[in-house]
C-alpha cells in the first residue's frame, strides 16, 4: 500500500494554483486597476475627493463595504478582494504558525498595489511554512476555539478549507483584472 504524505499533499494543492495560475497573472498590477470600481456605488468616497483619498488621509486603509451591505452584496474591487485574502493567511497564520495579528478588524489595508502584493506574498509564504512544519500529528489536532466551526475539526480540514478560499477569491481578482483590461472593448 503506498504511503501518502499528506502535508506535501495539502500544501501542492495551494502551490500548484499559487505558482502556475494566480501570482503570475497578478504580476504588473497597477493602483488604477487595483481601486478600480467595475460597478459603481461600491466604496465610500470622501466629499469631494478622489475614492483613493481616503485611503492616503486614512493611513492606508483601503475604501470599505457600506456598513448596511446590500442584497445582494455589491460587486467588489481587486483591492478589497486581496485585503480579504491577506487577512484570511493573516489571521490563521496568527492563530496556528505564530505570525503577526493580521484581523480584518484591525489591519492597515495597503493604500497601493504594490504594497498589497507585498502583504499577499508575505502571508502565502508564512502559511506555506507552517503547512508544511506541521507533519502528521499537526495535521490531525483540533483547530481549536479561535477558528469557529473548525473547532473540533482537525487542523487538515482548515488547511482544506483555506486553500478553497484562495483559489475562490484569487479567481474572483482574476476575472475583475479581466474585465479592467476589456472594459473599452
Amino acid at each position: 500500500m503506498p504511503i501518502t504524505n499528506w502535508n506535501q499533499q495539502l500544501a501542492d494543492q495551494l502551490e500548484w494554483y499559487w505558482d502556475f495560475h494566480l501570482r503570475p497573472r497578478l504580476e504588473a498590477i497597477t493602483d488604477e486597476e487595483y481601486f478600480w470600481e467595475p460597478v459603481a456605488g461600491l466604496l465610500e468616497r470622501p466629499s469631494g475627493g478622489h475614492r483613493r483619498a481616503r485611503s492616503r488621509r486614512r493611513g492606508g486603509v483601503p475604501p470599505r463595504l457600506r456598513p448596511a451591505e446590500p442584497k445582494p452584496p455589491p460587486f467588489t474591487t481587486v483591492a478589497w478582494r486581496l485585503g480579504h485574502l491577506i487577512t484570511v493567511f493573516g489571521s490563521r497564520n496568527a492563530d496556528h504558525f505564530g505570525g503577526p495579528p493580521i484581523f480584518q478588524q484591525s489591519h492597515r489595508y495597503a493604500g497601493t498595489a504594490a504594497e498589497a502584493m507585498a502583504q499577499l506574498d508575505a502571508g502565502h509564504e508564512l502559511w506555506k511554512a507552517g503547512v508544511a512544519a506541521l507533519g502528521e500529528d499537526g495535521l490531525e489536532r483540533p483547530c481549536g476555539p479561535a477558528e469557529g466551526p473548525y473547532a473540533e475539526a482537525p487542523l487538515a480540514a482548515l488547511i482544506l478549507h483555506i486553500n478553497r478560499e484562495i483559489i475562490h477569491h484569487g479567481a474572483e481578482v482574476l476575472v475583475v483584472r479581466d474585465l479592467y483590461v476589456h472594459r473599452d472593448r
